[in-house]
């Protein structure tokens, strides 16, 4: 994902509602939401790495990845960062205790933020600064920088989620702002200006590279409800819908 907003409410009856864009280049083969045939995981799946950016389980467990954006810091080398969700998810450990036995490992992988919501807990974890952080109730956005960077375009879906309707179609259109950012209030993240430029909307549109999916997802006390519309060059594909019963509900 290359966009994440996320609403945590522990004591309400929805505790997790997740709104999230996933950025890629359109030609990085990939398959849609869908539970996995080797995994009891519903997840999109990056069909050339074999790992996700986004995936929850039927215990209502979820994560969620975003790479972080320093081009001097990456090595084509390291391992693919899409395995540390399906890892997160595979793991019956409290988040807390996942996160702390991640953190020896996490400088093989190019830098990035892996947020995690074990059915009690939502934790966000940092590799740049090897930091972990209890997140409180209430909402939190995450980019391409650190958990709750004021970027743009993180604000602009802050602002927006402030008065938008709680209907799915309504959300899932937050995510679909296209507009640009004058040039003062961009991230300095180390791309040449045009490109910071293009990366900056909350719904990436360039030939070669773009926003590939948009999901929602509500995490309540008993069910699951998982909405994503897909994106390729020439604009929206299939859009998926899962709903399930948790199979622990009291998890949460």
């Amino acid at each position: 994902m290359c966009l994440i907003a996320v609403r945590w409410q522990p004591e309400a009856p929805e505790p997790l509602l997740l709104l999230g864009n996933r950025d890629e280049v359109y030609d990085r083969p990939a398959a849609p939401l869908a539970w996995w045939d080797d995994r009891a995981i519903l997840a999109g799946r990056d069909l050339r790495a074999g790992g996700t950016w986004l995936g929850m389980t039927r215990q209502g467990r979820c994560a969620a990845l975003t790479n972080f954006r320093q081009p001097a810091a990456s090595r084509p080398d390291a391992p693919s960062r899409g395995a540390l969700p399906v890892q997160a998810l595979a793991s019956s450990e409290p988040a807390s205790a996942f996160l702390e036995a991640l953190r020896p490992d996490a400088a093989r992988h190019n830098p990035f933020n892996l947020l995690l919501y074990d059915g009690r807990e939502l934790l966000g974890y940092q590799s740049r600064d090897d930091r972990m952080l209890h997140l409180a109730p209430g909402l939190h956005l995450l980019s391409n920088g650190d958990f709750n960077a004021p970027w743009p375009k993180a604000e602009a879906l802050r602002a927006a989620l402030a008065d938008a309707p709680e209907d799915d179609a309504a959300l899932l259109k937050l995510l679909e702002d296209d507009r640009g950012f004058e040039d003062a209030h961009l991230p300095h993240t180390g791309v040449p200006l045009p490109w910071e430029r293009a990366l900056a909307p909350i719904f990436i549109r360039t030939p070669t590279y773009g926003t590939r999916a948009s999901t929602l997802v509500r995490i309540g006390r008993a069910d699951v409800r998982v909405v994503e519309q897909g994106f390729g060059p020439e604009g929206p594909l299939a859009r998926t819908e899962i709903a399930f019963f948790r199979q622990d509900p009291q998890g949460a």
